[in-house]
């Protein structure tokens, strides 16, 4: 997800189930359903993810048995190369437009009434200025989403987000395994998670609710799916989120080294 590339249908859900890097055939589909038949109503996508259909099949089915109705469901995605082309530096952007006249064209989305809310990725603090301070905005970015996990807690960003009135929504709520990360492991968090009969997940999940950000953790596995929306008959104490936000150590796992060079590569500033 680079700047200013996502655009949403709704706000307001804390979890939502994330749908990137899913490659069985089918998988995908599934998970969609028992998501939903488990309170899901929130769901992160994108047309780079190449697996849409599936995630459409899915909704598509539990809409027919009448588990669900379209307009209860909160549905995110992302403009991809079909339509906006590849620059140079592999971002899906026309090299020739900046981040600001795409906005143009997705308030024009609202406009038409294709989606009913729109929203960026990857915006650092003065990105995000310079589009609500753009001249003759007509629809303020609803959310920013953003890497964000208890090794990269971004208290600066988020405070500035919430101040400005945009939500944030943290991707890799959990970590990952790339760099050699395993933050489900780390002893802190599952000393935390034994005191409070969780697991680990459920504890990272709930940390970032606490601070009132938007959570898409991702998952496969039924009783994982099941499990990650089971936050919110506990609460953590100021303590323990003191705790997990002293493990920061602004390790970004998601840097896009394809983008590095390009004129408006985020990662660059502190927040």
């Amino acid at each position: 997800m680079y700047s200013c590339r996502s655009f949403v249908s709704a706000a307001g859900h804390c979890t939502s189930l994330g749908t990137s890097s899913w490659a069985a055939p089918g998988e995908v589909t599934e998970a969609v359903k028992v998501a939903i038949d488990g309170g899901y109503r929130h769901f992160d996508c994108a047309y780079f993810y190449h697996n849409e259909s599936e995630v459409g099949a899915g909704i598509q089915c539990k809409i027919r048995e009448g588990a669900v109705r379209r307009e209860d469901l909160f549905i995110v995605s992302k403009a991809g190369e079909k339509d906006l082309p590849l620059d140079h530096s592999g971002l899906a952007i026309p090299s020739d437009t900046d981040f600001l006249d795409t906005w143009e064209a997705m308030e024009d989305l609202v406009i038409a009434g294709l989606v009913k809310a729109i929203g960026v990725s990857n915006f650092n603090h003065e990105q995000l200025e310079r589009l609500l301070n753009k001249p003759n905005l007509r629809f303020k970015p609803v959310t920013n989403q953003i890497e964000c996990h208890p090794y990269l807690t971004q208290e600066k960003l988020i405070s500035f987000c919430q101040s400005r009135d945009v939500s944030v929504t943290a991707y890799r709520p959990l970590g990952g395994s790339s760099q050699g990360v395993h933050l489900m492991d780390d002893p802190m968090i599952q000393t935390i998670a034994q005191k409070y009969g969780k697991s680990a997940a459920q504890i990272l999940i709930r940390f970032q609710i606490q601070r009132n950000v938007i959570v898409i953790p991702k998952s496969t596995t039924p009783a994982r799916i099941l499990e990650n929306i089971q936050v919110f008959d506990f609460e953590l104490s100021e303590q323990d989120v003191e705790d997990i936000l002293s493990l920061n150590r602004n390790l970004r796992l998601a840097t896009f080294p394809i983008a590095v060079n390009h004129k408006d590569y985020p990662f660059s500033i502190e927040y």
